[in-house]
């Protein structure tokens, strides 16, 4: 029986994916990794193994995956380069020692369509993590599959200064004008469960997979301008809301961006503006029929989801 691998297994794409995943494959086959194992006890308690292993605790990572003959490994959630680059190692390389024979790799879908460069700050440890990945392949038997995960509609909040559907303001200071070319933004839990299914298939018949050691893009159904995109949230809550471009200068300066980008004690704020010059590129806006084809139906719209998440809020907002 082929037992799949899940690391880390409690953030919000490892959820989503777990919770399509047990639909699809029994729970007796899954190992679920994290790194507060206790948030796994529902699963658990369907017949899954949950293990406690954490990135930020590389010696926690040693036989963690024994068994494992799938594993699909979440990106640290970081966006700094080097350590995030030998975080995602170290996993990998313990996999191997354990006889993990495939991996899936939680990608990021900056870089165009499938290329291997990018002038987002966020895309360098996931390129490195790729290629990591197919210089492997190259020299042993282990095999991948790198998914590039759509930029999530629910991650509106770093793209646009933190705007807050509970607290919406009319201004949104970023270092871009809004004009097109822009983001295919998709819904987090349908590509939590195209990768499922992507998983489910590959265990299924993995001599007939499509996509052994290949990069996938999932992105959204159409592309939206950060004007749309900002336009939208404004409907969602009942106000007009304008962008103002400053410089990436000006928004690293700005002390509540900064303290956001704050990582292992490193202001990375500057880095991070590297993102809209990625978007002014075209690099988010490549649109791909995969991820309708995977889920067999049209994805859920930018505008939907986000009407969706301010209902959420202004019912929490009541109680």
């Amino acid at each position: 029986m082929t037992k799949v691998g899940i690391f880390p297994a409690a953030g919000g794409l490892g959820t989503s994916i777990i919770n399509h995943l047990v639909k699809l494959i029994p729970a007796e086959q899954l190992i679920l990794i994290a790194r507060k194992p206790d948030s796994l006890a529902e699963v658990s308690r369907l017949g899954a193994t949950v293990r406690r292993a954490d990135y930020e605790d590389p010696s926690s990572l040693e036989r963690v995956f024994d068994g494992v003959d799938v594993l699909m490994l979440i990106s640290y959630a970081s966006f700094e380069i080097q350590y995030r680059v030998e975080a995602h190692r170290n996993a990998i390389d313990f996999a191997r020692r354990s006889g993990v024979e495939h991996i899936f790799y939680s990608s990021l879908a900056f870089a165009g369509d499938l290329t291997d460069s990018s002038v987002a700050h966020v895309m360098g440890a996931h390129l490195r993590t790729e290629q990591y990945l197919a210089d492997l392949q190259a020299q042993s038997n282990i095999t991948y599959t790198a998914i590039r995960e759509g930029l999530y509609s629910e991650s509106f909040p770093i793209y646009t200064a933190w705007f807050d559907l509970a607290h919406p303001v009319d201004e949104i200071t970023i270092p871009h004008s809004g004009a097109p070319p822009g983001v295919t933004w998709a819904k987090r839990d349908e590509l939590g469960e195209a990768t499922a299914n992507l998983l489910a298939s590959y265990v299924q018949d993995p001599r007939s997979f499509p996509y052994v050691n290949r990069l996938l893009l999932l992105s959204g159904p159409r592309e939206y301008s950060l004007q749309e995109t900002v336009e939208i949230l404004g409907r969602a809550v009942g106000r007009t809301v304008r962008i103002r471009e400053i410089s990436p200068d000006e928004y690293a300066a700005l002390s509540t961006h900064g303290t956001k980008h704050t990582y292992h004690g490193i202001n990375l704020a500057r880095e991070w503006a590297t993102a809209w010059d990625a978007i002014r590129r075209g690099e988010t806006a490549v649109v791909t029929p995969l991820l309708r084809q995977i889920l067999g139906r049209e994805p859920e719209d930018y505008e939907t989801t986000i009407r969706t998440l301010a209902r959420e809020v202004r019912t929490q907002e009541a109680s």
